[in-house]
């Protein structure tokens, strides 16, 4: 099982929820795909060497769908202007841009699952 640490704690008092996404072999190796969960819009990808990574699906440069990106080792690229940010943080490489949202992601099986933070 593979798990990625939350960028920030959920709410106080409330527990994260587990969605079942899809299976690992929906998803292609170094792209990406998009599904709302939970009323998130979230961008899902697996990487060459079978990690499997999940953002917001919403570049905050200028709003991409990052899910129409690419991944570039563990780096997902926006298709917009090819801002990348870090799979598993959310941390962009360009100076001034803010970060989006990594989910932690559990690959049980076949099954890949997100932990979404309590609305």
């Amino acid at each position: 099982m593979q798990t990625l640490a939350l960028k920030s704690p959920p709410g106080r008092g409330h527990k994260p929820t587990r969605v079942r996404v899809c299976d690992l072999d929906e998803l292609p190796v170094g792209l990406g795909r998009a599904f709302t969960l939970a009323g998130r819009a979230v961008a899902v990808f697996r990487a060459r060497d079978g990690q499997v990574f999940a953002t917001d699906n919403s570049c905050p440069h200028k709003g991409g769908p990052l899910a129409d990106g690419m991944l570039v080792g563990h780096q997902v690229v926006c298709p917009l202007h090819a801002f990348r940010f870090a799979a598993g943080s959310g941390e962009c490489d360009q100076p001034g841009v803010c970060a989006v949202t990594a989910y932690p992601v559990e690959v049980e099986g076949s099954a890949v699952y997100l932990v979404l933070p309590a609305a």
